[in-house]
């Protein structure tokens, strides 16, 4: 009978130890650095340890609140470099991106897009790339990312 006892307080003190020692990471859903979307209903980024979940971006200029003149090539780099503000933020920078998924309107605007995306990824992060009619105000290009802060 002792025997017994013993063994069931040493399974459960392995049980209580086994679930207590999983911490769950915490989940921050950051508010956005841009004025003008404070209302939005998503974060442009959220995070879950050391990983950052950006929402997509598109080639909006966000000091005048409407998209960048010149087509397929302008919204790319606006959509980057609003990617690039939104990570700097949050202490990263283009080279902490691992993934990226992109959208364009058009198929046929891959290689121009291409041409200035490879400019701003020379790490060659994943990437999905594909076209969906009706993008958000008529863009062109939407792009998200995830980024890990390298411990570096």
């Amino acid at each position: 009978m002792i025997r017994w006892c013993v063994l069931a307080i040493l399974i459960g003190l392995c049980l209580s130890s086994c679930t207590n020692t999983q911490k769950r990471t915490a989940v921050v859903f950051h508010k956005t650095h841009e004025l003008k979307k404070a209302n939005a209903p998503f974060s442009d980024v959220v995070q879950v340890g050391d990983m950052f979940y950006l929402s997509g971006q598109i080639g909006m200029n966000h000091t005048t609140r409407t998209l960048v003149p010149g087509g397929i090539t302008a919204e790319t780099k606006q959509a980057l470099e609003n990617i690039k503000a939104v990570l700097e933020q949050h202490g990263l920078d283009m080279f902490d991106v691992v993934k990226c998924t992109v959208i364009l309107k058009d198929i046929n605007d891959f290689k121009a897009f291409n041409k200035v995306y490879t400019t701003y990824f020379p790490q060659k992060p994943a990437r999905t790339t594909f076209a969906a009619s009706g993008l958000a105000v008529g863009a062109k290009i939407e792009i998200e990312c995830v980024a890990v802060l390298s411990k570096t």
